[in-house]
Order: structure tokens, then sequence, then C-alpha cells
């Protein structure tokens, strides 16, 4: 075992943040909200090419907002992508509405318009629908968007992990009513947590931030007509992601080339996948991703376990939300016509591999080797 720990996707620090975070020291701007927070808001809504943003504590903050804003209320249905971290689909649940999960199409592993067609049929009113960008990778936009205004129905665009990405040339996070970014630690950018929510409608965002300082109105005293949530980001988290959003191309560019790396790497075994790209996007490759051939004696377990023997860090596919314990109950439309699970499949044959753009020459060769050497026994 190498003393060295190789991490699946981890913070990487270039020194312009502790300037930011200096700045509110020396000002003594601790609490939330603050400039760095204003200021960061307005360069992650011009980076993405959008009108407004609120700065939040976390993704799920913001994607509990957007449903709040769209009025999501007990008894509601929502549909979601299945293929996915819970993140996405908590907050449905948050507001006692019921969630409906849709199937992952094999083209870029995201949201099947086939199977989204499918629960449109049979909930033809839903109240929003939240699409994911999985790994990175844009979802068929189009197809989907068309679906949602054909039914009338905003679409949440969870871009948590796909923040640089692109799709015929436009950011992701922009496309849907509501986008929402994620800036955890393993994420392309961090702020150590938090998330952003974006959107072309300027009072919904205002809306946004007001529920997120608790709801307070506009007056001397404290007075609230709404319930409220204690979800503003911090000043100095913000200044992180100021610094961090200084270098996100070249974040891209690094976690571009270990995906191009990987897929070259393993071109030679027909049995090996990488997770595929949509032609018509730009993905950041957040993480880069394989699949194992069903026919094949070495499985994701076994990837995963002479990895982590080498003190490496791999992790499996999200395990679908419809198959959690704590959603079975509900509904869940499939993309093959014989009901079988496309998301399912993914999640069984699929793992996500060491894509930390600290990765040295010599750890990629490192980690590539170890796979090879499972498939060439």
């Amino acid at each position: 075992m190498t003393e060295k720990r190789i991490y699946l996707s981890c913070p990487t620090m270039h020194g312009e943040e502790q300037a930011f975070v200096q700045e509110a020291f020396d000002t003594n701007w601790v609490a939330p909200l603050g400039p760095n927070v204003n200021a960061f808001e307005k360069e992650m809504a011009a980076y993405v090419g959008i009108t407004d943003a609120a700065a939040l504590s976390a993704g799920t903050a913001a994607i509990h907002l957007a449903l709040k804003i769209l009025g999501v209320g007990p008894g509601d249905v929502v549909f979601s992508s299945s293929l996915t971290f819970a993140a996405t689909c908590n907050p449905i649940c948050y507001e006692k509405a019921i969630p409906v999960f849709i199937d992952s199409e094999p083209d870029t592993w995201n949201m099947s318009p086939k199977a989204l067609k499918k629960a449109f049929e049979t909930y033809p009113h839903p109240k929003a629908v939240i699409g994911v960008h999985l790994y990175g990778t844009p979802a068929k936009l189009d197809e989907i968007l068309a679906l949602c205004e054909e039914h009338n129905v905003p679409f949440i665009e969870d871009a948590a992990e796909s923040l640089s990405s692109t799709y015929k040339g436009k950011q992701t996070g922009t496309f849907g009513k509501y986008g929402i970014y994620s800036f955890n630690g393993n994420k392309i950018i961090t702020t150590s947590g938090g998330g952003m929510l974006v959107s072309e409608d300027v009072e919904g965002i205002a809306e946004a931030r007001k529920l997120s300082t608790q709801a307070r109105d506009v007056a001397r005293h404290y007075q609230h007509t709404k319930i409220g949530y204690n979800y503003r980001m911090s000043n100095i988290t913000a200044g992180i992601g100021r610094g961090q959003l200084l270098h996100i191309e070249e974040h891209k560019a690094k976690k571009q080339a270990i995906y191009k790396q990987y897929k070259e790497a393993f071109a030679d075994i027909p049995a090996i996948t990488m997770n595929p790209l949509n032609p018509d996007g730009d993905s950041n490759n957040w993480l880069s991703c394989m699949t194992i051939d069903n026919s094949c004696a070495v499985t994701p377990d076994m990837v995963m376990d002479a990895l982590e023997e080498q003190n490496i860090e791999s992790r499996p596919i999200w395990k679908p939300m419809h198959l959690q314990p704590v959603f079975e109950q509900y509904d869940f439309f499939s993309h093959n016509e014989d009901g079988s699970s496309v998301s399912e499949d993914i999640f069984n044959r699929g793992l996500c591999l060491p894509s930390d753009i600290k990765n040295t020459p010599e750890d990629m060769e490192h980690i590539i080797a170890i796979i090879r050497e499972l498939f060439n026994k």
C-alpha cells in the first residue's frame, strides 16, 4: 500500500481564496451576508450568463427554495431524476409533496425523455420537474424542456455536479425556471459547503433571499408573515468561492484530461465502457465513471477493493432513488418498454474513478495499472 492517499475528488486551493477571506476578517464581515456574498452572486451570475443568483448554505437549500417559490405543497406531485444523490429529491418531501421518479436513458445517463413522457401520461399536472446533469454531463435538455413546456410545468435544473458544463454553448443551470449549483468540498469549485440558486426570475430570487434569512419582513421590529429558513451563505464562505471561481476553467480542463486519459487507457478492454458524454454538450467531467460488462468476471466491487488496498478512493455510482428504502412506496417510470431500469443497470455495473485534479501523472498511471491488472488476469 502507498502511504499517499489518492482521493476521489477533494478541494484544490490556490491562494486567492485566502485573500478574500482575510478581507472579510479585516472588515469584520464574518457573519452571513456581506460584500463577498454580494460579489459572489454577481460573479457567478456573470460567469453562467444569467440575470440573478442567491448564495445559500447548500445546493439542497437551493432546491428547497425553488420548490417553495413555485408553490409546491402537501400532495403535489414532483417528478425527479432517479439516478442522483438524495439531495435532489429530499426537499420534495420537506414540503410533504409526492416524488415520482424518472429513469435514465443510456446515451447520457440522465433523465429519459421517453420515461418522462410516460410519467406525464399518468400524472399530466405535476407541480415541477427536477432534472440532473449526472457527473457533469448535460442531459437531453431540448427534449426534456419541450415536454415540460407542452404540459406547462416548470423545470428545476439540478446542476450541482455540472457547473461549467455547457449544452449547445449555454451553461447548464440556466435552462430551467430555476437552476442550482453546489459548492460542496468535492465539487469542481468549493466554498467548503454552500450552493447557489440562479434564475432570470428576479422576483423569485428576491423571494429566495428573503426566505433564506428567516423571511423577516421589512420592518423596524422583527416581524414575519411567512415561515423562513436559515439558508444564507456566510461572507467567509463566499470569499472562498470567489477565489475558486477564478480557476474554474482550469479545473474543468484538468477534469476533462483525466476522463480522456482513462478512456484512452481502457480502450482496448472491451468489458470497460466510460460514462457517455452528450455530443450536444461540453461536460466538465466532474467524476469519471466506468461500467463493466455483465459477462466479465471482474465486478465494480473488485475494482473498488483493489484500489482501496492501495489507499486509493473510489465509490459506487449513485444508488437510484426508486431503490432507496425511504422512497420505495413512490412511482417510478422506466425508460425500457419491458419495465427494466436503465438507472439500476448503471448502478449495478458502474463505479466512479479517482478524479482529483491534483493527481500526478504517476498517480494516474498507478490507478490505471491496478485496474488493468484485474482485467488481464
